[in-house]
């Protein structure tokens, strides 16, 4: 495994992190028990992960704390709560103080923990900013001095914010230590509107969405495609209509798009966790092999930067 700094934490978390979300969730989402899904994050461990990533509304949170079960010292431990009630994109019913530290608590109680390492609101949009700002943060700072939080973080809602307005609002006040972005090689706008600010303030990132729906399968991505060429944001000169990444695994070297996936956003400047989520030991050793992988040869990375650069409408989910 590999370790990086994780910004201004000052933490040493390994650079592959297990995502307890996502569609997966441990393979809960599926019909995996809660010792089932334990046994991943286990595994996980025995890999060398020590950055393990949860959140109240994933309902994976009682597994993470079977799984960490007398390792708890040996994993960096993130967790999340919700700023508002109902959708993002909706009027917002915002929750209290009370109710943010009510959660904070409920989390903590299903982790067996007395701490997390770091704790996220959930999902926030710009319309939930505000009040993130004036009212939870004072929350969890005072929280953070009780010692139940370690450092703040805050995640966005990639799937409606694809081009990161929340945190080119956000991160100008410098309020959190670590925060989880989207980006990909199909939407890679992350590297000019948010990696230039958190290197600026020295800000931890956790990579989300590397591998959704639309990087798992060739149809997926032919699909996704035609999303962006119907909206001109690619060049079809550039591409295969029928096999868009058919250059990537035509490369020596390179086992799959998925891998390349990985690869890319592994190596990005100011991406330090790549998060994977799955309910298979076998397919997180796979994917930790993926991150763990060299980078894109220049040439496939010039490619993918003429394809996808201005790309800022798609998440891939």
């Amino acid at each position: 495994m590999e370790f990086v700094r994780l910004g201004r934490t000052n933490e040493q978390v390994s650079v592959v992190g297990l995502g307890c979300g996502g569609h997966s969730r441990l393979g809960m989402a599926r019909g995996a028990s809660t010792a089932e899904a334990a046994s991943i994050v286990r595994r996980a461990i025995e890999l060398g992960i020590n950055f393990i990533d949860t959140a109240l509304v994933y309902g994976t949170e009682e597994a993470v704390g079977l799984g960490i079960e007398g390792r708890r010292n040996e994993v960096f431990l993130s967790t999340k709560s919700w700023v508002a009630k109902g959708p993002a994109q909706a009027t917002p019913e915002f929750i209290s103080a009370a109710e943010l530290t009510q959660n904070l608590e409920t989390s903590l109680k299903r982790l067996k923990t007395d701490h997390v390492d770091v704790f996220h609101l959930h999902g926030v949009s710009s319309t939930q900013l505000g009040h993130a700002h004036e009212v939870l943060v004072p929350e969890m700072k005072k929280q953070q001095k009780a010692g139940k939080i370690r450092f703040l973080g805050i995640t966005e809602v990639f799937a409606f914010d694809t081009s990161h307005e929340m945190f080119q609002a956000a991160l100008p006040q410098n309020a959190f230590d670590v925060i989880m972005v989207g980006f990909n090689l199909l939407n890679p706008s992350a590297r000019q509107s948010v990696f230039p600010l958190t290197m600026k303030h020295d800000v931890g990132t956790l990579i989300m969405f590397a591998v959704r729906r639309a990087l798992n399968s060739v149809e997926n991505t032919r699909a996704a495609l035609g999303e962006l060429i119907a909206r001109h944001e690619v060049d079809t000169s550039l591409i295969s209509a029928d096999d868009p990444l058919d250059f990537l695994r035509a490369t020596p070297g390179i086992a799959s798009q998925i891998e390349a996936a990985y690869r890319f956003c592994r190596h990005e400047p100011g991406a330090h966790v790549i998060l994977t989520g799955t309910g298979s030991a076998q397919h997180l050793e796979q994917n930790v092999r993926s991150i763990l992988a060299p980078p894109l040869p220049q040439a496939a990375q010039a490619k993918l930067k003429a394809i996808f650069g201005n790309v800022r409408s798609i998440s891939g989910n």
